[in-house]
């Protein structure tokens, strides 16, 4: 069972930057997983920003945060990262990290695709 926990959320200014990390296990050596970022806010629409791929370390992001946001993985501990900069007041929201096997998937400018296992998120808020 694979399991998920994001940390690195808080308070910062617009301009700022962040990094979240999301510790992973139950994963299988022998598959391939498409693992991702994600945000939303009670009553908006899911968005998914950002996926690796960890078949082939293909990466995917959102048209909305390509060149702000940089996903990266470390394969040994098992940790994937979201590095945010030129944050803005609307990426306020709360931040998952979601896996599923198999390849990623983008649709609509945004990482698409059914995730099967999540985490419980992490606040971002940007705000002067």
């Amino acid at each position: 069972q694979v399991q998920l926990v994001e940390s690195g959320g808080g308070s910062v200014q617009p301009g700022g930057s962040l990094r979240l990390s999301c510790a992973g296990s139950g994963f299988s050596d022998s598959k391939y997983y498409c693992i991702g970022w994600f945000r939303q806010a009670p009553g908006k629409k899911r968005e998914g920003l950002a996926a690796i791929y960890t078949g082939t370390g293909s990466t995917y992001y959102a048209d909305s945060v390509k060149g702000r946001f940089t996903i990266s993985q470390d394969k040994d501990k098992n940790m994937l990262y979201l590095q945010m900069t030129s944050l803005k007041p609307q990426d306020s929201d709360m931040y998952y990290c979601a896996a599923d096997l198999g390849i990623c998937v983008m649709g609509m400018g945004t990482v698409g695709g059914m995730f099967g296992w999540w985490g419980q998120g992490t606040q971002v808020d940007v705000s002067s």
